[in-house]
Order: C-alpha cells, then structure tokens, then sequence
C-alpha cells in the first residue's frame, strides 16, 4: 500500500509585461513545470492558490488553470505584499498536493526573474 500525504509545494514565476497572454502563459509554464518536476496529475491537486504583485492588472493567474483543464481543484487569487524592492510582475503559486514522494524529494520551481528568491534550491 501506497501512503500519500498532503504536502505544499511553492513556485513562482515574472512577466516581462502586464499583458493578460503574458499571464495566462506564464502562469501555465509554472504550473506544468511544478506538475511534471513532482509527478503531478490533477487528481493529485487539493487547491491552488496564487498571488500576484500590485502591478498585475491584466488577468487572474487562476484563470490560466481553468483554461489548462483543471475544473475540479479550488482556485484562489490574492495580492502579494508590496514591499519596497521586491520582485516586479512576479505571480506565486502554492500548491497543496496528495504525494508520495518525502518533502525532501519535492521540486519548487522558481522561474524566470523568481528565480532569485530562492537560489537555494535546485532548479
């Protein structure tokens, strides 16, 4: 028997500009990326929530789900802190997951420009 616990997995990405393609794509890009890194399928998903910086306007990351296939997992959009120097144009993602594999095992992908908010860990 297989044991599976829910585990949180993290990612994050940048857009080069406030367009609402740009987002739907990256945000897509991100999601695949955390999907295939750890195994994922959809069924796999507990929910979603995503976070955008003050200066996204143009769509909901969450939409880039729902245009994906995912239907059945709960979406959530919200603001990102604006704090001085942080990352411009940049969308969050944390994901609650069923899986197998130990934390440790777990991939976070941190794309494009996110990359440097965690260099720590392995791409």
């Amino acid at each position: 028997m297989v044991v599976r616990d829910v585990a949180a997995l993290r990612g994050a990405t940048t857009l080069d500009h406030d367009d609402r393609d740009e987002v739907l794509a990256r945000t897509e890009e991100l999601m695949l990326a955390m999907f295939e890194r750890n195994g994922l399928a959809e069924q796999d998903i507990v929910s979603l929530v995503f976070t955008a910086t003050d200066d996204i306007h143009s769509a909901f990351p969450a939409e880039a789900a729902r245009v994906a296939g995912i239907t059945n997992v709960p979406l959530l959009c919200a603001r990102e802190l604006d704090i001085e120097g942080g990352i411009e144009r940049c969308i969050r993602v944390l994901a609650h997951v069923w899986t197998d594999r130990p934390r440790s095992e777990l991939r976070h992908p941190y794309l494009r420009g996110a990359r440097q908010l965690r260099t720590d860990l392995p791409e």
